[in-house]
C-alpha cells in the first residue's frame, strides 16, 4: 500500500469512526423517518420511502428535504441527531492509530459538527484537527464536489498528498477523480449484495478493510 507521501488523512463519522453494530444509524433513520412524517404530513410508510429516495437522489434525506420542501435544516438535524449514544464505546487502539498517522487528521461528514463531537466524545477520538459537518461545507452533502471542495480550500489540501476513509462508495468517486487515496470501510450501507454489484471493484475504490485500526497501523 502506498501511503508514504500521504500527510492529510480525511475520515467519515457514521460506521466508518465506528462499528455498525453499534446501530447509531438505524436510531437517525427512525428518527428522520417521523420527522419527515410529521412535516410533511405522510404516512410513516410514505415517509420512510422519501426518506431512502431523498439519500439515493440528494447524498442525504435533508438535502432531498431542503430542495423539494423548503425545511430548515436547524431543527430537523437536532431532532434527528438526539439519540442514545452510551452504544459507543471508547477505542483506544483505534485513537492510538490515528495518531501515529503523520500530518493532519480530520472528519468530514454529512451529519453536523456537534453531533460528529458527541460520537467522538463516546469513542474518546481526540485525535481530529477539524470537524466539518454539513453546516461547514454549506450544505452541499457527499457526494456532491462542493463539499469536498470546501475541506480542501478551508485546509489548503494538495488532493494527491490526502487519503479518504468512508463506508459509503459513493462519496469515493470525487475524492478518486482528485487524486486521493480512497479507502472503503466496511460492506457500504446498502450490504454486501449491491456493495459487490455496484462498487466493490470500481476504479475509485483503491483498498477495502473490515478493520479501520489494523489498517491504519499496517500504514504506520
Amino acid at each position: 500500500m502506498d501511503f508514504t507521501d500521504v500527510d492529510v488523512w480525511i475520515f467519515d463519522l457514521d460506521n466508518t469512526l465506528y462499528d455498525p453494530s453499534a446501530a447509531l444509524f438505524s436510531q437517525i433513520e427512525r428518527r428522520m423517518t417521523d420527522y419527515v412524517s410529521r412535516q410533511l404530513a405522510v404516512t410513516p410508510a410514505e415517509a420512510n420511502r422519501l426518506r431512502d429516495d431523498y439519500w439515493r437522489r440528494y447524498g442525504t434525506t435533508l438535502a432531498g428535504l431542503m430542495a423539494e420542501h423548503g425545511i430548515d435544516p436547524a431543527p430537523y438535524l437536532a431532532d434527528v441527531h438526539d439519540i442514545d449514544f452510551s452504544v459507543l464505546r471508547p477505542d483506544p487502539a483505534l485513537a492510538q492509530a490515528i495518531r501515529a498517522l503523520p500530518g493532519r487528521k480530520i472528519v468530514h461528514t454529512n451529519a453536523d459538527a456537534l453531533y460528529a463531537s458527541r460520537v467522538l466524545d463516546h469513542r474518546q477520538l481526540p485525535v481530529f484537527e477539524a470537524i466539518y459537518g454539513i453546516e461547514e461545507v454549506g450544505f452541499h452533502p457527499k457526494p456532491d464536489a462542493r463539499a469536498y471542495d470546501s475541506v480542501i480550500k478551508a485546509h489548503a489540501i494538495d488532493p494527491t498528498r490526502a487519503a479518504f476513509f468512508e463506508d459509503d462508495p459513493r462519496n469515493l468517486a470525487v475524492p478518486h477523480d482528485l487524486g486521493m487515496r480512497t479507502v472503503l470501510v466496511g460492506r457500504g450501507r446498502h450490504g454486501p449484495d449491491e456493495l459487490a454489484e455496484d462498487h466493490d471493484h470500481g476504479p475509485h475504490v483503491h483498498h477495502r478493510t473490515d478493520d479501520l485500526t489494523a489498517f491504519l497501523r499496517e500504514l504506520t
